[in-house]
């Protein structure tokens, strides 16, 4: 994040304000945090954190620039997004996001809005839910899968967490090696529902345009959708958009919204094995360049 002490920076997703509190840390006494996230519970968490220096907003980080408009902010030095589901919604069973515990079948990061799991589940045809098994969750046995659910839907409600992991499991005939068979169906309605990928791609430009010059963009994500998506922005924004092979000499090249910081991270065997859930973790750097 390159913090600078008295900067006004971004947490796309507060959580529970592991990397808030990081961040304040190393502000001064004029720096601040603005933090968003869609989840009730996460903002409610940041309401404990008593640090003048904070602001919290109940907000998807596609509403970034609406915030900061309000707030009659206009250039940040930094936004940090990450992505995904955090560790508090998969350990609370209630949640609805673990196929490991039962608890109802939500799977939504804001359980004040939207359809449930259960209740789309129960409405989508076989055919909507294969393709999105298949396009979010990259299960080759989606079709499989969502038969099963179509046929165990017509003799009772599909409510449960631990009832759509046992249908899953009984429709994948072979498995992967140490994934349970339910991971990749959870993870697609996860994704769907909370229409994660969309969030992205409307969020990413918000955060070039509400950059300062050398201000960084830093995002970690968990999925290779989610990656894909993120590397191919940062890559476009750093590209200059010349034809092939025009006779341009550096200073005449246009220059560039973002530029490149480092390589792709992962996180190391140590972090790894201090956090299990880090290991897919990837983390991509850009920083604004000057209008």
């Amino acid at each position: 994040m390159n913090i600078e002490a008295n900067g006004i920076y971004v947490d796309g997703t507060f959580g529970r304000g592991g990397h808030s509190r990081e961040m304040l840390s190393r502000l001064g006494a004029e720096g601040r945090v603005i933090a968003l996230d869609r989840d009730p519970q996460a903002v409610a968490a940041a309401a404990q954190l008593p640090d003048p220096r904070l602001t919290i907003r109940h907000a998807r980080f596609s509403d970034l620039l609406d915030v900061l408009r309000a707030l009659d902010v206009h250039k940040v030095n930094g936004v940090l997004l990450d992505l995904g589901v955090s560790s508090p919604q998969i350990d609370e069973a209630k949640r609805g996001f673990s196929f490991r515990q039962d608890g109802p079948l939500d799977m939504r990061m804001d359980p004040q809005s939207g359809q449930s799991a259960a209740e789309w589940l129960m409405k989508a045809s076989g055919k909507e839910i294969g393709e999105v098994i298949k396009v979010y969750g990259e299960e080759r046995f989606a079709k499989q899968v969502a038969r099963a659910i179509v046929t165990a839907r017509s003799q009772q409600p599909l409510e449960r967490t631990r009832q759509l992991a046992e249908i899953v499991a009984k429709a994948i005939p072979t498995r992967e090696p140490r994934q349970d068979p339910a991971t990749r169906t959870f993870q697609a309605l996860r994704i769907f529902l909370n229409q994660e990928l969309e969030e992205l791609e409307v969020t990413l430009p918000q955060c070039v345009a509400c950059l300062k010059p050398a201000g960084r963009l830093v995002v970690i994500s968990f999925h290779s959708l989610e990656d894909r998506i993120t590397k191919r922005f940062m890559r476009a924004q750093s590209q200059p958009a010349v034809p092939a092979r025009l006779p341009l000499r550096e200073s005449e090249m246009p220059r560039t919204a973002l530029k490149l910081v480092g390589k792709a991270i992962r996180a190391s065997e140590r972090e790894v094995a201090e956090n299990s859930r880090a290991r897919s973790a990837m983390l991509r750097v850009a920083e604004r360049q000057a209008a």
